[in-house]
């Protein structure tokens, strides 16, 4: 089975490659699909999140990483894809989850949604509270790889 694990990875975090782990163990392949979105402002570029990614995860063999603008439904349009892996952090994300699990069902009979549950020790990690959390200066080494830090504290020094 062929699985994609979609999302903008800005930062990847710790909680981000628990999932990728734990899903490319039920995957023949696992691609991690990087969105473009040209309406919200990252801190790193594509090509920087593709690359963090590739270096934080060298480690699993069945792993694609790629990357998307769009709709995720188009890509099993594109890809040989039998589900979704979706991480799930607290019951508020199943709600906003699910409606996309619905609408992606709707608009294609064929994709699947599979919720993964996050590690109890990542249920409060995101992407956008390690930014906030390094912006003013807390340590956040414990919620990112080491090649994630660096280039987040290099972002930071221009």
């Amino acid at each position: 089975m062929n699985l994609v694990y979609p999302g903008s990875f800005d930062p990847v975090t710790y909680g981000h490659i628990d999932i990728i782990e734990r899903s490319s163990k039920l995957a023949d392949k696992l691609y991690v699909a990087v969105l473009l979105n040209n309406n919200k402002n990252p801190m790193f570029s594509l090509k920087e999140r593709m690359d963090l990614i590739k270096s934080s995860t060298s480690h699993i063999s069945n792993l694609e990483i790629i990357c998307f603008e769009g709709l995720l439904v188009e890509l099993f349009d594109h890809y040989d894809l039998q589900a979704v892996v979706r991480g799930l952090r607290a019951v508020s994300d199943f709600d906003i989850e699910f409606q996309m699990a619905q609408i992606n069902r709707e608009m294609n009979k064929e994709v699947e949604t599979l919720f993964m549950m996050t590690r109890l020790e990542y249920s409060y990690l995101s992407s956008s509270v390690v930014k906030e959390l390094s912006s003013h200066g807390a340590k956040i080494n414990k919620f990112v790889p080491p090649e994630v830090y660096k280039a987040m504290k290099e972002k930071e020094k221009r």
